[in-house]
């Protein structure tokens, strides 16, 4: 631990010559700079350099090196775990880095560390371009695409990391290097689901897929048809084609206008079903949907931009989040995804989701760490809401769903969906012969775990 006068004079230093604001304990806007999307996370980092560019990141990790601090590293999004921050870390915080680059005739995409879904989605719109993306327009690019990255588009365009073709990155000893699968092949090869355990990326390219139409299929349900809504949506998946994706999810009605007013603060069922393709195919797709009786529906082309917006809920609020990755959607575990369903938190913004996976996912790359990529399905208990009073009931309830999954899980997980649930997780969500190896790459270019504050892979 470096010495009062050497630390004062070293922060002096680093407010002189990052082109970024920086914040410490007791400046004025450090708790504002430190406040986060989970509402149940308060850490006191020791710093908070606010960098505007990959120079910026150097000066940052060179000054936490020179002090012997670990680094935190806030990317665009959620960090629903609390791993942009770290008590008595230095954080480097990547929003103001939201730059991005669309090459249409190469099909690629370079985009800055701190941008998000939103950034990524509107810049290549215009272009009638897109590739998987998170379910929020919220979501922080780097952190989604390096922890695997699931989304709307996967079963037709694969997995986020799939699509991942260079990153660069500042290492723990502050070198700026470029990972390919050219140039450090192990590096890039980690960087497939590894998250950012590597060093900090300031830019990420990816492959771009042509997207010239985009459709949705919105229906809202009361929960008493809960088990015939997830069976019917189940088998249009499994006989639709990988354009088709979406989730079923239990919800809060929430006060929108296509909600009928009796109906908001009820619990609902919902089938989404999302569609890369024409409104008149989608339509076909979901007339097995439509023929259940439904409370509210949402039907029609929307640009996928758009779409993306759907979903987002608000910072401030208090999360917990989980998941189990399934070996199938039978009878038997829909009876007990929709019980859980319907002993919802309510009214909170908590959700509970079913996602297919299958089409592109499961016959992209095998060679990274993505366990879960076989899975046909995932469930995701999304807790979500307000008042500190209702954190056990919350809580409890998400570990309630994943307790009654656990007969169909496959073991393994998406990292980017849970929080802190124990190094045994970590594993289940790389792999045990990948966790090795990935330790092995982190002891070459972070041999003293400097980037700690995530899904952590510790040095071999």
């Amino acid at each position: 631990m470096a010495s009062p006068s050497k630390a004062g004079a070293a922060l002096s230093a680093l407010r002189e010559s990052l082109v970024g604001d920086v914040f410490a304990p007791g400046d004025a806007g450090y708790d504002e700079a430190r406040t986060v999307f989970n509402a149940m996370i308060d850490r006191r980092p020791a710093v908070i350099a606010q960098c505007v560019d990959a120079d910026d990141v150097v000066t940052t990790v060179r000054f936490a090196r020179d002090l012997d601090l670990p680094v935190a590293v806030r990317g665009g999004g959620h960090s629903v775990a609390g791993s942009a921050l770290g008590d008595g870390a230095v954080v480097a915080d990547l929003r103001h880095m939201r730059a991005v680059a669309v090459d249409p005739a190469a099909q690629a995409v370079r985009i800055a560390g701190g941008a998000t879904m939103s950034d990524l989605d509107r810049a290549c719109e215009p272009h009638g371009l897109a590739t998987t993306g998170g379910r929020a327009s919220t979501t922080g690019v780097g952190g989604f695409v390096l922890g695997g990255g699931t989304g709307w588009l996967d079963r037709c365009f694969g997995l986020a990391v799939d699509n991942l073709l260079g990153a660069e990155l500042v290492t723990a000893d502050g070198e700026r290097v470029h990972a390919s699968a050219d140039e450090h092949p192990d590096l890039f090869w980690a960087l497939h689901g590894g998250g950012g355990n590597f060093g900090i990326a300031t830019s990420l390219t990816l492959k771009l897929y042509e997207l010239p139409r985009f459709s949705i299929a919105l229906l809202l349900y009361q929960p008493e048809f809960g088990r015939e809504v997830a069976r019917t949506y189940r088998d249009v998946i499994t006989a639709g084609p990988d354009e088709a994706s979406g989730a079923v999810i239990y919800l809060t009605g929430p006060p929108e206008e296509f909600i009928p007013p009796h109906l908001v603060g009820s619990l609902l069922c919902g089938a989404l079903l999302t569609y890369a393709g024409p409104e008149e195919d989608l339509r076909k797709l979901a007339e097995p949907l439509l023929a259940l009786p439904h409370e509210a529906e949402i039907m029609g082309a929307m640009p996928y931009a758009d779409v993306q917006c759907m979903l987002d809920d608000p910072p401030g609020m208090r999360n917990y989040w989980s998941a189990e990755y399934l070996t199938g959607a039978p009878d038997d575990f829909l009876d007990v995804y929709c019980s859980r369903g319907e002993n919802l938190p309510v009214p909170t913004g908590t959700l509970h989701a079913l996602f297919p996976q299958g089409g592109a996912i499961g016959t992209g790359p095998h060679e990274y760490p993505v366990p879960y990529r076989d899975a046909p399905w995932a469930v995701h208990p999304f807790g979500l809401w307000e008042d500190p009073a209702d954190d056990e009931r919350c809580i409890r309830w998400v570990r309630d769903v994943r307790a009654g999954a656990r007969p169909w899980s496959t073991g393994a997980v998406y990292l980017n969906f849970i929080g802190d649930e124990g190094a045994d997780r970590v594993v289940a969500g790389l792999g045990t012969e990948n966790t090795r190896r990935l330790g092995e790459v982190k002891r070459r270019y972070d041999p003293d775990n400097v980037f700690r504050f995530n899904h952590n892979i510790r040095p071999a």
